[in-house]
């Protein structure tokens, strides 16, 4: 017998409600074990076993990364196909302080509940997990290896200080830079040295003084990772780790050349070599879909949770998420699980991914998500209004 909308929504809310226990104690799980980008076994394992005991046996180690995994939900009849991120890696140091457990838990959630629904639903879910968001772009190494073929939107959840329809983004990318040099005692014989450590100081302060020629929303941002061994040694290594973002692709491919032309001037200026070695993947600016996420808000409003404008928020982040959105359209809004004062990747936000107001976050997600993937499936008018959105965007991008 068919089932009217509100009645497959009660059922989705109704679902979550009766696995919060189930769901939230792998949210503390997650939090309490974080582990780096690439090497989330215990979160991935977590997050398939639960799925495996709900008669949902996912495909470990999918699309070339042995943390990631797939989970299919044959729904009835043709329709459109709707992926369902998580991601669970943390951040070396402070933990989970960017709430990926809450992630997790909001996706393994949303996926469950549109279990109980399937029989009601047209189409195909497909709940992916991610790995190394943080660190190494794991949406853009699963997508190079087809993890998007097919998919006709994609949808995400991040905890926050407060309630976003989209998450503020631009574009980054990572380079590592390596000064090579030739040691020598700094006192009696510093004339046989090559300081490497030079070299990359040179080219840090060339690039303070690029960031008065770049644009507002322009970032490059580093980190000295090596300087050296001791003072009275002439460094023969230096290294470093930089950020360089933009607001979009085509203004970050015109940064990179500027930044790299710093590190070379290092090189030149000290005598050292040096190795530059880009990243394999850059993340890109977030393409929001706002049929999508529009019919989120609804949700998120119906569930008690008041959105914030995000251009009264100032300042952007960077997410893999991003690569997804140019793909396919796709929405990344923001719960808040602390209060506004906390920003994330902060030691103080990692407490609060722990805390009940996280887990509120991570259920409320989890309802959401599942929210608007059922009317997503249930609604071509939606469908049609997302694929349009997602065209003309693609033309202006």
């Amino acid at each position: 017998m068919a089932k009217t909308i509100s009645e497959l929504r009660a059922d989705i809310v109704g679902r979550i409600d009766n696995l919060a226990d189930e769901l939230l104690a792998v949210s503390h799980s997650i939090h309490a074990n974080p582990e780096l980008a690439f090497a989330e076994h215990h979160a991935s394992a977590l997050l398939c076993d639960t799925l495996a005991e709900h008669d949902l046996e996912p495909t470990r180690g999918a699309y070339t990364l042995d943390t990631a995994f797939e989970a299919s939900l044959q729904t009835q009849g043709d329709g459109p196909t709707v992926a369902i991120l998580a991601e669970y890696d943390a951040l070396p140091g402070i933990g989970h302080a960017c709430g990926h457990n809450l992630i997790a838990t909001a996706a393994l959630g949303a996926t469950l509940a549109l279990q109980s629904v399937q029989a009601h639903l047209p189409g195909h879910i497909r709940l992916l997990g991610t790995p190394a968001e943080e660190k190494g772009g794991g949406k853009e190494l699963m997508a190079r290896a087809g993890a998007f073929d097919g998919v006709d939107a994609a949808m995400m959840i991040h905890p926050a200080g407060v309630n976003l329809t989209t998450m503020p983004c631009i574009c980054v990318a990572e380079v590592e830079v390596i000064y090579h040099g030739q040691s020598a005692h700094a006192s009696a014989m510093p004339h046989r040295g090559v300081n490497a450590l030079d070299g990359l100081l040179i080219a840090y302060q060339a690039i303070s003084n690029l960031r008065q020629h770049i644009r507002d929303q322009e970032r490059i941002h580093g980190i000295i990772t090596d300087g050296g061994q001791a003072p009275n040694i002439v460094p023969e290594r230096a290294a470093g780790d930089f950020y360089v973002r933009a607001v979009d692709e085509k203004a970050l491919a015109a940064l990179k050349p500027r930044v790299q032309a710093c590190f070379e001037a290092g090189a030149k200026s000290s005598g050292a070599e040096v190795e530059i070695n880009w990243a394999n993947v850059d993340y890109l600016d977030l393409n929001t879909n706002w049929p999508l996420a529009d019919c989120f808000q609804r949700h998120g409003e119906s569930l008690g949770r008041d959105f914030l404008d995000p251009a009264k928020l100032g300042g952007a982040g960077s997410t893999d998420m991003g690569n997804v959105s140019h793909r396919v359209p796709s929405i990344h809004p923001m719960l808040a699980a602390a209060p506004r004062n906390v920003v994330i990747h902060n030691p103080e936000f990692e407490k609060w991914a722990g805390s009940e107001t996280g887990d509120a976050a991570a259920l409320d997600g989890a309802k959401a998500l599942a929210l608007t993937t059922a009317d997503f499936l249930l609604n071509p008018d939606l469908q049609a209004e997302s694929s349009k959105a997602f065209n003309v965007s693609s033309g202006l991008s």
